[in-house]
């Protein structure tokens, strides 16, 4: 990588790292004092700002995923008995709750006390799993928990991937069969394929290659970066398609500015850990133009906007946290593939905004996100179906990890 200690000072990279150590452990230490569902069992469906739980909230398997992922990977870079008891907390209440043991795969939600609810089966949700039990193998050595992991990404090629065009379908009913109503949530187009399924079936796929590096699951994640060559990355533009009907049609012309910048350097990661050198050469290109295009819409205070409408010439002006965790690290990696200076310290820059607007200094973890005059978004959960200590904990941990390498 093109990075140089000659540009920027190790003093101010160690800075940046030991600030974001201290973020992952405040992080962590939230989801193991709050979260914890002592009455029903594995975590709380909903707290809000205030730190108060709505005790009958729906659970999710994304949320549960997400859990499992980050106690696991924290665990695997600093061995606390906390954070392996928490992963395997999760990891039972997804076995036991939501695993479908019928039909295969998991359902996207059950009720407080655990009991079926949405029994859909969105791929988006399985993958999370996959990429969950990927990582809980490493930290637990457990074989079961490996053989589950590959299991469920066969049953995704079985009943999921297109073989006569490639790429995933979105969702179906309990049994596999099709499903009217495809979306992740209500804001979303009802599209048979999408970018940001499609993106984390990738990132899933990579790190369960990580623990078994089979032949067919390689050939399946190239084809997953080929796609977003040939579909998702318009070249003109430099920006993410985010809709597709099941024939490759385009179906949106919204901007998703933290999909864009996220999807640079999980790219990249999924061709390095294949080890495809013409992969990752034409990723390489790729990072910088679509980190361009993402710089569209940041702010002069350093945080990222959330989307732009272009036919509408519509900015959506909120900044989610989940964004801007990403800007962190895909900066950070267009200045490690580049070497320019200015990817840097836009993420430093984004951090800065972070700290100031983003993180919530009385009650913990960080908050959805702040309006266009700085007032925090009213109504947004601090731990729900979308928010999770996934995003955060990972951009503190990859920018660790990446800066711990210059040494």
């Amino acid at each position: 990588m093109a990075q140089s200690l000659n540009i920027i000072s190790e003093d101010r990279l160690n800075t940046f790292s030991n600030e974001l150590t201290d973020e992952l452990k405040n992080i962590l230490s939230y989801w193991l004092n709050y979260t914890v569902d002592e009455v029903n069992g594995g975590f709380w469906g909903k707290i809000d700002n205030d730190n108060q739980v709505t005790a009958y909230a729906a659970k999710g398997s994304v949320l549960n995923a997400r859990i499992l992922w980050s106690f696991s990977v924290a665990y695997n870079q600093n061995p606390q008995g906390d954070y392996l008891r928490a992963a395997g907390r999760a990891y039972d209440y997804i076995k036991t709750c939501f695993v479908d043991n019928e039909f295969g795969g998991v359902y996207w939600s059950v009720d407080y006390k655990g009991g079926k609810l949405d029994t859909k089966k969105q791929v988006y949700a399985n993958a999370f799993v996959i990429y969950a039990l990927s990582e809980y193998y490493i930290a637990s050595k457990l074989e079961t928990v490996k053989e589950e992991a590959i299991g469920l990404y066969q049953l995704l090629v079985a009943k999921s991937y297109d073989q006569d065009k490639t790429g995933y379908f979105e969702a179906f009913t309990y049994d596999w069969q099709p499903l009217g109503d495809l979306r992740l949530s209500a804001k979303d187009a009802n599209e048979k394929k999408t970018m940001n399924t499609h993106l984390h079936v990738l990132e899933a796929y990579t790190n369960l290659y990580r623990i078994w590096p089979d032949g067919g699951l390689k050939a399946q994640i190239e084809t997953l970066i080929n796609n977003f060559f040939d579909h998702f990355i318009d070249a003109v533009t430099g920006h993410l398609v985010l809709f597709f009907d099941e024939d490759w049609n385009r179906r949106s012309d919204t901007v998703s500015y933290g999909h864009d910048i996220e999807a640079t350097w999980l790219l990249l990661e999924a061709a390095e850990v294949i080890g495809n050198n013409e992969m990752i050469a034409k990723i390489n290109n790729v990072c910088i133009a679509i980190a361009e295009a993402t710089m569209q819409g940041l702010d002069a205070d350093g945080g990222l906007w959330y989307e732009y409408e272009p036919v509408e010439d519509h900015l959506i002006e909120e900044k989610h946290w989940w964004v801007q965790a990403e800007a962190i690290v895909g900066f950070y990696n267009a200045w490690q593939v580049s070497g320019n200076e200015k990817y840097l310290q836009v993420a430093l820059n984004n951090w800065a905004f972070v700290k100031d607007k983003i993180l919530d200094k009385q009650n913990g973890e960080w908050f959805w996100g702040i309006k266009a005059d700085g007032s925090i978004m009213p109504g947004e959960d601090k731990a729900g179906l979308w928010k999770c200590p996934y995003h955060n904990s990972r951009a503190c941990i990859e920018i660790i990890k990446r800066i711990k390498t210059l040494k």
